[in-house]
C-alpha cells in the first residue's frame, strides 16, 4: 500500500490518529503497531511512537488486530463511547492482544473526564502490574481468573463505570504485569500483591470482585485484610478441593519451574480455554485463547501458571490453618455466584459455603465458570446490587 492510499484512508480512521491521548495508554517501551482493519478488506497500520499515533500503510506482523466494518468504524469515531459499545456488541473486534487493542480505543475515544476508561502500571510485590479502570465512585478491584487477564472484567468495567470506580489487575506472572520466576504464586502471595495495589492507589478500602482464582484470591484478602475491605463479590471462586485428591503425592514432586521448557500445543490451549468459557461466543472464546497464549507462550509466563494451579490442588482443606476453617470467620459481606453448567468448580461447593457462612448471600445463574462473560446481564445487575448496599459506599 502507498503513502497515497494511506491519504486516502477512512476519515474515521484518521480521526481517531488524530485524537490519540498517550496519558489514557501508552504501550510498554512506547511503540507498538496495531492493525487497523476494514471488514469489507482494506487495513491501515496504526504505529504509535513518541506519544503520537500515525497511520501507515501495512507492514509485516501486527502485535494486535482492531477490525470492523466501515459503518462501525464511523460510528467508533463519532461517539465518546463508540468503541467499547461496540467492542461489547461484537461489531468490533480486537485479536492477538486485547490489552494493546482496547489501549488503543480507550486513547483515541473522544471521551474525556475522570471517568474514562483508561489504562497504569503500579508497583505491587516488587513487579510491574497492569491495570485498566473506568468510571468514578466507590472503588472496586477486579481480580481475574487461572490464566486469564484483567480483559476478562472488560464488560464489567463498563457495566459498573456509571456507579463505581472499577480497576481490573493484571496480576503479578499474568497478561501485561511482570512474572517474576522467584515467585511463589499462591493464595498468600496473591493477597499481598492485591493490598500493595491499594496502597498504591492510596485506596483505605475497596471491593473485591473476583472469579475463579481472583475469588479465592479476593477471599484471602478478606481473611487477612478485612479493614481493607468492603464487601467481596465472588463469581465462581476456586475453592479448596475437599474430597479425594489423588495428585497431591505427584505434584508435590513436581516443581512449576518444568513450565519453563514445557509449551503445549494449540490444540491443547484451545480444549483448555473452550473449557473454562464453554458457552461464550466465537468472539470472546478467541480472544480469551489469545490472552491465555501471551503469557503462556513465554517461559516465566508458564511457570506462574504451573505454580498457581499446582497451589489451587494443594491448598489443605481442613485442620486449624485449612482453608475451610479459616472460611468461617470470614469478616467482610460476601455474594457467592455460582454457574450452574459450570465444569471447573461444581455448584455442589454453594453447599459448603452455606455450612461455612451462613450468612452469605448466593446466587446460580444458567452459565459456566466466567459469569460475567457469559450471563452479563444478570452478574452485573447482582453484582452492582450487592456493593450498592455497602455502609458509606465501602
Amino acid at each position: 500500500m502507498s503513502a497515497a492510499a494511506v491519504s486516502s484512508a477512512p476519515r474515521a480512521l484518521k480521526t481517531l490518529a488524530d485524537r490519540y491521548d498517550a496519558t489514557v495508554f501508552e504501550p510498554h517501551g512506547g511503540r507498538a503497531r496495531v492493525r487497523l482493519e476494514l471488514a469489507e478488506g482494506p487495513a491501515w497500520d496504526a504505529v504509535i511512537q513518541s506519544g503520537a499515533m500515525r497511520l501507515e500503510p501495512v507492514h509485516g506482523s501486527a502485535q494486535a488486530i482492531v477490525r470492523a466494518d466501515a459503518k462501525t468504524w464511523r460510528h467508533v469515531a463519532e461517539d465518546s463511547r463508540g468503541a467499547m459499545a461496540m467492542y461489547a456488541s461484537g461489531r468490533l473486534s480486537v485479536r492477538r492482544n486485547l490489552h494493546l487493542g482496547v489501549g488503543v480505543l480507550a486513547a483515541t475515544s473522544a471521551e474525556g473526564g475522570p471517568g474514562r476508561l483508561r489504562f497504569a502500571t503500579v508497583k505491587a510485590r516488587g513487579a510491574r502490574v497492569s491495570l485498566l479502570e473506568a468510571g468514578a465512585g466507590p472503588p472496586v478491584i477486579a481480580i481475574h481468573g487461572l490464566g486469564a487477564t484483567k480483559g476478562s472484567f472488560l464488560p464489567t468495567v463498563l457495566a459498573l463505570g456509571s456507579r463505581f470506580r472499577v480497576i481490573a489487575v493484571d496480576l503479578p506472572g499474568f497478561g501485561d504485569s511482570d512474572k517474576p520466576l522467584a515467585a511463589s504464586y499462591d493464595a498468600r502471595f496473591f493477597a499481598r500483591a492485591i493490598v500493595e495495589v491499594l496502597d498504591t492507589l492510596e485506596l483505605e478500602r475497596a471491593h473485591l470482585l473476583g472469579n475463579s482464582l481472583g475469588g479465592r484470591i479476593a477471599l484471602e484478602v478478606g481473611m487477612r485484610n478485612p479493614s481493607r475491605v468492603g464487601r467481596l463479590a465472588l463469581l465462581c471462586p476456586s475453592l479448596a478441593w475437599r474430597g479425594d485428591r489423588p495428585l497431591v503425592p505427584l505434584l508435590r514432586l513436581t516443581r512449576p519451574e518444568l513450565g519453563l521448557v514445557q509449551l503445549a500445543p494449540r490444540s491443547l490451549v484451545d480444549a483448555i480455554v473452550r473449557r473454562v468459557i464453554p458457552s461464550a461466543d466465537d468472539g470472546w472464546t478467541a480472544a480469551g485463547i489469545d490472552e491465555f497464549l501471551r503469557a503462556y507462550s513465554t517461559p516465566a509466563g508458564r511457570r506462574a501458571f504451573y505454580a498457581a494451579a499446582r497451589h489451587i490442588y494443594l491448598e489443605e482443606p481442613h485442620g486449624p490453618d485449612g482453608f475451610w476453617t479459616r472460611l468461617r470467620r470470614l469478616q467482610p459481606a460476601a455474594l457467592f455466584v455460582w454457574g450452574r453448567r459450570d465444569r471447573l468448580v461444581p455448584l455442589a461447593f454453594a453447599r459448603h459455603v452455606a455450612d461455612a457462612l451462613p450468612q452469605a448471600r448466593q446466587l446460580v445463574l444458567e452459565c459456566g465458570h466466567v459469569p460475567q462473560i457469559e450471563s452479563p446481564a444478570a452478574t452485573h445487575r447482582a453484582v452492582g446490587a450487592f456493593l450498592a448496599q455497602a455502609a458509606g459506599g465501602v
